[in-house]
């Protein structure tokens, strides 16, 4: 195979990445010419190095060493990921496109990253995957959830006061939220497997009666345990690392957080028979 057929092209797309990112920050129509021009140049040289991988590709099959099949494999398992990412890239910015979170990669070597928007200013949009926590009285945290894509969180309440009743054999005397748990069905959920007092305060405006419920002081009095479990959370993301993941694959985020909130539970429960 002539040499030039495996033609190094790393150069090139770092000053075409680079480009891209100074068009980004510009403004106008002039600056968005560019910047289509700028990932047109990007996307064919993506386009040839992928076609470069297929024929080395096909000439490892030939090999038939293990170092050979082992290269073969990484290259079977990267390549349609590269493919994905410029056919969303052409959707997207040459065609104009809107593609679904859910065709979209994000990250080629950890495919199963999620886009998450969680309406917040300073980070609109965050890549990773939402973890759901249960937890009771004492900051013991018994059941986690890794969720798929993007859910809502009211979505959560009535299968974590399911497992709770599972767990435990009846339903918590109170049952606290923040905002984005609150919906009249949860409540009514809640109220109807036997919880006492339901804490889910309710987002936007109120009526004068809503406005009186959550004046009342037990209701107070559940706002301010939960702004406490807001806080566990984030021990847990400081000191047992539940804020960045680093096992690779679906399996180990699982695993990763796990773990962490294993380490996190012995942590409150050491804490609780030393101060006996």
């Amino acid at each position: 195979m002539a040499a030039e057929a495996f033609r190094d092209r790393t150069r090139s797309a770092r000053n075409q990445a680079r480009r891209i990112a100074d068009e980004v920050r510009k403004r106008g129509s002039e600056a968005k010419a560019d910047l289509k021009e700028a990932y047109q140049r990007l996307i064919s040289t993506t386009k040839a190095n992928v076609q470069q991988a297929k024929q080395v590709l096909a000439a490892l099959k030939g090999e038939g060493s293990k170092q050979a099949e082992r290269l073969a494999g990484t290259l079977e398992l990267f390549i349609p990921r590269v493919e994905q990412v410029i056919e969303q890239a052409v959707r997207r910015v040459l065609e104009g496109e809107i593609v679904p979170a859910q065709e979209k990669i994000v990250s080629i070597f950890e495919p199963h990253t999620d886009i998450i928007r969680r309406k917040k200013a300073h980070k609109p949009t965050e890549f990773g995957h939402k973890v759901w926590l249960d937890e009771v009285e004492g900051g013991i945290v018994t059941n986690w959830r890794v969720l798929e894509g993007n859910p809502p969180d009211r979505d959560q309440w009535q299968p974590s006061l399911e497992h709770h009743v599972q767990q435990f054999g009846r339903p918590p005397n109170q049952a606290s939220g923040d905002r984005g748990v609150y919906s009249p069905d949860n409540e009514a959920y809640a109220t109807e497997i036997g919880v006492k007092r339901v804490i889910l305060p309710k987002p936007g405006r109120k009526s004068a009666a809503r406005r009186k419920y959550e004046h009342q002081r037990w209701f107070k009095r559940g706002r301010r345990f939960h702004a406490g479990t807001e806080g566990r959370i984030s021990v847990l993301k400081r000191k047992h690392d539940l804020d960045r993941c680093l096992h690779h694959g679906e399996n180990g985020f699982e695993r990763w957080v796990g773990w962490g909130i294993i380490a996190g539970n012995l942590a409150v429960m050491g804490a609780a028979l030393a101060s006996r």
